[in-house]
């Protein structure tokens, strides 16, 4: 048994059973891949996966029992090498962080830049996506944080941590009637053209739920991921958006004005997600507290040896 075969049978399942891509992400032969798990289960006297001719079409029962214990090996491979750089004391390495479009273009870059002064060794890896990518990919291993306001805290192999609470404003072009100072409604609102983002981002399953309460059916004549592509469109005319508030910059925007919508939309909750059964290097822990200040190192290794889900002040 060895550390090439594990791998080969968790990318496996992890592609889907398809061999040409395990060989792609592997940088390996198909027949390689087919080897490898052969001899593993020689060696553990059982078929991992189930056949059609030459095709691995899914885990056997057996299969399905023995992947949890690869991957935790596997795991626990990557821990040690950590915990041995940590105890060498080199801050020199690489981190991966998963988030939103939002969070990557307007909650992380100044944590980004404090982090960068104090690791200059430490080469940062940026991969943005929606929350459904940006959990896969932490599950998957292909990255070591995720911050996302929605979807996180639904998958029980991640730990999720609160960072800080936000509300939405409405954007509306120069001029545009509902700048004129009167109070700023749902049903008002309802009577415009939106644009906003797109279901699962940034909150909209807020914006969906204070219409759906009040019996109003918004306008959403556009829908983006990107906060930036959403002020695009309002400037152009084409509707009033509704934004995260972070999004908005007055001296940015000088084309639009922003209205607090803090009472219209329930306030939503960025989150931070870990793996569960990760242990992360010194320099991920300091990243994380320079995010968000409350989760110092002590809280982060507390939950990610809890099976209680925390419950921080943001």
């Amino acid at each position: 048994m060895n550390f090439q075969q594990l791998r080969t049978v968790c990318e496996t399942a992890r592609q889907g059973f398809s061999l040409t891509k395990v060989a792609a992400a592997l940088h390996t032969s198909q027949p390689g891949i087919s080897r490898q798990i052969r001899e593993l289960e020689d060696e553990l006297n059982i078929e991992i996966f189930e056949r059609s001719g030459k095709r691995l079409t899914r885990l056997t029962q057996p299969g399905a029992a023995v992947l949890p214990i690869i991957e935790r090996i596997l795991r626990d491979v990557q821990n040690l090498r950590h915990a041995a750089q940590d105890f060498a004391g080199r801050d020199v390495g690489q981190m991966t962080i998963a988030a939103t479009h939002a969070q990557a273009r307007y909650a992380l870059p100044a944590a980004v830049h404090d982090f960068r002064a104090l690791y200059p060794q430490v080469t940062l890896n940026l991969h943005q996506g929606s929350p459904r990518q940006v959990a896969q990919m932490l599950i998957d291993g292909e990255a070591d944080i995720g911050i996302a306001t929605e979807a996180l805290a639904q998958y029980g192999q991640l730990i999720t941590l609160p960072c800080y609470r936000w509300t939405h404003c409405v954007i509306a072009p120069l001029g545009h009637e509902l700048l004129d100072g009167a109070p700023l409604t749902l049903e008002r609102l309802a009577r415009h053209p939106i644009v906003t983002y797109d279901a699962g981002y940034t909150g909209r399953a807020r914006i969906d739920e204070a219409f759906a309460l009040v019996g109003q059916k918004p306008q959403i004549v556009i829908s983006a991921m990107d906060a930036d592509v959403i002020k695009t469109y309002v400037e152009l005319g084409l509707g009033v958006g509704i934004v995260s508030s972070l999004a908005y910059d007055e001296m940015r925007d000088r084309g639009l004005r922003a209205l607090d919508a803090g009472h219209l939309f329930e306030g939503s909750l960025t989150r931070l997600a870990i793996r569960r059964g990760t242990l992360l290097r010194a320099y991920v822990l300091s990243f994380i507290e320079t995010f968000a200040p409350s989760l110092t190192p002590s809280v982060v290794r507390q939950a990610l040896t809890s099976d209680s889900p925390i419950q921080a002040e943001v």
